[in-house]
């Protein structure tokens, strides 16, 4: 039977086990990002005095079949908090069983306990399962923006 819970700091070894392969499956559909989320950067930034994620694991007897993390941001336009997903894997034996959908539905009831109103992710362009798997869930493309960034090393 799969289990969902939320992420602990014992989680570490399986999170970056399932991190390591979410990196290696993007870089082999063109990512070019360097994939360097270590344990010691989970166990910090998510379980330090100023956390920057949260997230759930899934799980059967047989171990972690997959994991999801989330920050809380703020819509200023809108006036409403949010909740973005930064990441969602779910291991290539555990795919077809619903996992997926249970991690997000999970995400989303624990957002709206933390006030969120909306969900938010990003989806590298060509991920085409991902992209399936959000709009067959409901995921609506938000058409006027282009996400950004700027990098502060």
């Amino acid at each position: 039977m799969v289990r969902i819970r939320k992420l602990t700091a014992g989680d570490v070894d399986a999170v970056q086990t399932m991190v390591r392969a979410f990196g290696a499956y993007l870089t082999a559909l063109g990512d070019s990002w360097t994939h360097n989320f270590t344990s010691e950067r989970y166990l910090t930034d998510g379980f330090g005095p100023n956390p920057a994620f949260h997230g759930l694991i899934a799980e059967d007897d047989g171990g972690a079949l997959g994991y999801l993390l989330m920050s809380p941001n703020y819509d200023v336009d809108r006036g409403i908090r949010i909740e973005i997903v930064v990441d969602l894997w779910v291991n290539e034996r555990a795919r077809g069983k619903g996992i997926g959908k249970a991690l997000m539905r999970e995400a989303a009831d624990l957002a709206r306990q933390r006030g969120a109103r909306q969900l938010l992710w990003a989806v590298f362009k060509p991920n085409k399962l991902a992209a399936d798997f959000y709009r067959g869930i409901g995921g609506r493309l938000v058409d006027d923006l282009d996400w950004m960034y700027l990098p502060l090393d």
